[in-house]
């Protein structure tokens, strides 16, 4: 632990003081960290690009996916009809609660990953048109991301926690909605705003290309977009549905409805559809087909500015997964786990330990979840309502605390231009603040259901 500890410390370090790129300061980290804990020399390269390629397998595609779909919004004026629209029904003032409301509908299957990069084009038009600095409208969007992917299911830590304490995902889903939402107008909305605000003008960057488009191309309707926008949730929603089928009402999974809806239902192959497809709704309809290499500098445009957050992310992955291999996540654990705490708060603990020493929030959300099982195995009189704001409280404390070693840090920093001391002081407080705030709320609820 005190190695961990040291490594987090000289990882800090490294970036804020010594500027070295997060990308090389991790590595590094990532492998003294290794040497110094142990791993032995013959697992030592394969630990290190297994937590590197882990972490891209999930991201990679999901981002560059993600980023083009983007840029195509971008440059085809989609952005700015979208925020016109958005503007004019909530009013110029009420632009961020526009903007997390949208996030909030759209996050309910799309992982945060995902959800975030499609909104970032939205997010920085709506910016430079209002001002005001980019903080004040992407830290409310990432809020309410945040909270959906912490709490609810679809999201795999929710899904996998439920799935290891024995909890009807449904009630999960409920009680998640029920505590989440609170939790995100308060935590997500409202203390984002403050954050904003407090931490200064922040320019919008040009991660996704310059601003702008081509002049002479018509607008595309608010529905075409809404349609580009609500696509990859829709064929997630459908891959969800045809799995829960399949796993809780004995649906055959070689039909071949159910079939195809698995494969159109994984978030990539359902941002790859998405993002072809607006390929031919905003690129090559509007210029009758005459788009000559446009498409390729389309990708090109959306691809280079990601390459490094891709690295970036690939490497807190492989950080994350070097302090999971020497074993300290599991040791606060197994001592949390005997100190005879309510198992509610237990499971709380566990996740925060977790997560403070690995930074997956699945992962940890997962581990503790395995870890409290036993536990509540042997208390058979709780009802399900019961076991349901068990698996919120364990999710709840895996969100919370998102620092150095968590991809979600990196990711969301580097697209908004943040550095790190400015992203630990606003993305990682509005994570703290939506875990204790959701696991207040459930543990209250925990107690009027007993």
């Amino acid at each position: 632990m005190i190695t961990a500890l040291a490594a987090i410390a000289v990882l800090l370090v490294l970036i804020i003081k010594v500027k070295l790129h997060a990308f090389y300061s991790l590595v590094i980290v990532s492998l003294l960290t290794a040497v110094v804990a142990g791993i032995p020399a013959a697992d030592l390269v394969s630990t290190l690009t297994g937590g590197f390629g882990g972490t891209l397998a999930t991201v990679a595609l999901l981002v560059g996916f993600g980023a083009v779909l983007g840029r195509i919004v971008e440059i085809s004026g989609g952005a700015k009809v979208l925020a016109d629209t958005l503007i004019d029904r909530f009013g110029e003032k009420r632009a961020p609660l526009a903007l997390s409301v949208a996030s909030l509908f759209y996050g309910f299957p799309i992982f945060l990953d995902a959800g975030f990069v499609v909104m970032l084009p939205i997010v920085y038009t709506v910016a430079r048109r209002l001002g005001g600095g980019l903080l004040l409208y992407a830290l409310p969007a990432a809020g309410a991301f945040l909270m959906m992917h912490a709490l609810v299911p679809p999201h795999p830590g929710p899904v996998a926690a439920s799935a290891l304490l024995g909890a009807d995902v449904g009630l999960v889903v409920l009680i998640g909605l029920l505590v989440g939402l609170p939790t995100w107008y308060l935590a997500g909305y409202r203390l984002a705003l403050v954050l904003a605000r407090r931490a200064g003008y922040v320019d919008v960057p040009d991660l996704l290309g310059k601003p702008g488009g081509d002049v002479d191309q018509p607008r595309p309707s608010f529905g075409v977009i809404l349609l580009v926008l609500l696509l990859p949730l829709v064929l997630i929603f459908c891959g969800t549905a045809s799995n829960t089928a399949v796993q809780n009402y004995g649906a055959d999974e070689e039909n071949p409805l159910i079939v195809v809806l698995q494969i159109i239902g994984a978030t990539p192959v359902a941002l790859l559809i998405t993002s072809v497809l607006a390929m031919l709704l905003l690129v090559v309809r509007p210029n009758r087909g005459r788009v000559g290499s446009r498409l390729e500098d389309v990708v090109d445009d959306a691809l280079a500015p990601v390459c490094s957050i891709i690295l970036i992310t690939g490497a807190g992955g492989m950080f994350g997964r070097v302090l999971t291999e020497t074993g300290i996540g599991g040791a606060l654990a197994d001592i949390l786990n005997d100190a005879g705490l309510p198992l509610i708060l237990a499971g709380f603990i566990i996740a925060i330990a977790l997560r403070v020493a690995q930074g997956s929030a699945t992962v940890a959300g997962t581990t503790a979840a395995g870890l409290l099982a036993p536990a509540l195995a042997e208390t058979p009189d709780l009802s399900a309502l019961q076991l349901a704001c068990i698996t919120i409280a364990v999710v709840a404390g895996a969100i919370t605390f998102s620092h150095v070693n968590d991809s979600g840090f990196w990711l969301v920093g580097r697209f908004l231009g943040l550095d790190t001391a400015t992203t630990l002081k606003t993305w990682s407080v509005i994570a703290t603040a939506i875990g204790f705030m959701a696991f207040g709320l459930v543990w209250l609820l925990y107690l009027v259901v007993s």
